[in-house]
């Protein structure tokens, strides 16, 4: 952190051109929003630099390095969100006169590239692995104010930024990263970034702002167009301060939001279809499959719609038309997809990620010996019992316990998600006073009793489920629901099964 504070430093006295490159996911955006807006603040307008996901890939690509070179000549290089593993690019910058920074949260291989400063929190042990790239840049930016204040500058209102691309990048919401999200999520509430109220709006978002509305509402959209063309929009939609702009950004995010989604679903389909031919759960410790055409920026979705779906981890390829494929994985928990990539290197072309989600190139020739290796490194590294899909039950719950009273305790124990899980709760003996009302034909609404008590119940694509003969066991979660002024208790149903007693 040092090193970066003191290069930026003399970039900025020097008057250097600095070129701020990140992602294209809401981590990469967030981060360079809040980094440009830092810069800015010291005197330095840098240049920000997104790669093209379908033309040049990840990261510092040498088709996305070419063009950064080509149209901003850098003199000092940010990187954001990725560049750990970039040995050879990184070097052919230094060559090439430029001077490299990376800030980046992905894990290290063996060899680190020769660069003015790696922050990255899983180089060294420093506490501080949880962070996301925006949560590193934010610890950049206290750093350098630290160093050189600047009085009217409000890093804290910036915490917006570093809520939603913490939660959306899908970290551990623990230590630190608790605070930041918590803090953030008020910020956002309160937003004079007008490019995030329009947001909110064509999402149907009001205040109160959980973890779970930028999970699903903001971040899909923020997502939206890095995953299908590039993520330019989504930037400038955080950056502007004109209204009309603004307004016509996250309208233009909606829809592509909307395309993603008709996009996802076609590929999920056509994924389930040949994974339900060949796919043995007694035999299979991992799912991996491929086809040519599928678009490349929604297969992570995919990968993780599978993951739940099998209980397996997951691997979706998708191949152009000269055989190349770009992967994504996501996983389950037991298993680290980086520990069983490294066991399959010599079938890819290049890989990387965290421990839970990954991507990967690989040519379709080497599709079929890769997809076994993948196989056989699952079979090796995972238990018997972790490939049992389970319901992770916190507490029993009688329906004459839940009140709003019992909500605010609960509602302190926020924000939930990767790394704090919201708790899941377990009524026993529970039956229904009428059939379910089907909504959408996907989600089911029930009136539940248990002993002398009702209460109403949404079962979220519950409809695809045969539910057993009452009575039932029903694990269930709540939430806060607002109505005419008054708060109510919501119960969200996650599974049902017929009543048991404790084995």
């Amino acid at each position: 952190m040092r090193a970066a504070v003191s290069r930026i430093f003399a970039a900025i006295d020097r008057k250097e051109r600095i070129v701020v490159f990140g992602d294209y996911d809401v981590d990469g955006v967030t981060s360079l929003a809040l980094l440009d807006e830092m810069l800015r603040a010291y005197g330095n307008a840098p240049e920000l630099f997104l790669p093209l996901r379908i033309e040049e890939g990840y990261g510092l690509s040498h088709e996305s390095v070419e063009r950064c070179l080509e149209q901003c000549r850098p003199q000092l290089l940010i990187a954001i969100d990725c560049g750990t593993s970039s040995i050879t690019e990184v070097a052919d910058l230094k060559k090439r006169g430029v001077d490299v920074i990376v800030l980046d949260h992905h894990e290290p291989k063996s060899q680190l590239p020769d660069c003015v400063a790696m922050v990255n929190p899983k180089v060294t042990e420093c506490g501080f692995e949880y962070l996301s790239s925006v949560g590193i840049v934010f610890k950049l930016c206290h750093a350098l104010l630290k160093s050189r204040p600047v009085p009217d500058f409000d890093l804290r209102s910036k915490l917006e930024l570093v809520a939603l691309g913490t939660v959306a990048d899908i970290v551990p919401l623990r230590d630190e990263n608790r605070v930041l999200v918590q803090r953030g999520s008020i910020e956002i509430e309160r937003t004079s970034r007008i490019g995030l109220r329009k947001l909110m709006q064509v999402a149907g978002l009001r205040p109160r702002i959980l973890p779970e509305d930028i999970g699903y509402r903001l971040g899909p959209r923020l997502n939206a167009a890095g995953r299908l063309s590039t993520a330019e929009k989504s930037l400038r939609l955080l950056l502007t301060d004109d209204e009309n702009e603004a307004a016509l950004l996250a309208a233009e995010l909606d829809r592509q939001n909307r395309e993603r989604q008709e996009v996802e679903t076609q590929i999920f389909v056509a994924a389930t279809e040949k994974i339900d031919i060949e796919f043995d759960g007694a035999r299979d410790a991992a799912i991996v499959v491929g086809a040519r055409g599928w678009h490349p920026g929604v297969l992570g979705i995919v990968a993780s719609r599978i993951v739940r779906k099998y209980h397996r981890p997951a691997i979706v390829i998708g191949f152009d038309e000269n055989g190349m494929g770009k992967g994504s994985g996501r996983s389950i928990e037991g298993l680290n997809l980086i520990e069983a990539l490294n066991r399959c290197a010599d079938c890819l072309d290049k890989y990387g990620g965290h421990e839970m989600a990954a991507g990967l190139a690989v040519r379709e020739e080497n599709f079929e010996r890769f997809a076994a290796a993948f196989r056989n490194a699952a079979r090796e590294l995972l238990s018997e019992e972790a490939l049992q899909p389970c319901v992770r039950l916190d507490h029993e719950l009688a329906f004459t316990e839940i009140d709003v009273d019992f909500l605010r305790w609960h509602e302190m124990l926020q924000p939930f998600g990767n790394g704090n899980p919201q708790p899941l709760f377990l009524a026993r003996e529970v039956e229904p006073v009428a059939p379910p009302r089907v909504l959408n034909e996907k989600h089911l609404i029930f009136r539940l009793r248990q002993g002398g008590r009702h209460r109403r119940a949404v079962y979220f694509n519950g409809a695809a489920n045969q539910l057993p003969p009452a009575p039932w066991d029903v694990a269930f979660r709540i939430r806060a629901d607002e109505y005419e002024g008054e708060t109510l208790v919501a119960m969200h149903v996650e599974a049902v099964r017929q009543a048991a007693p404790i084995e």
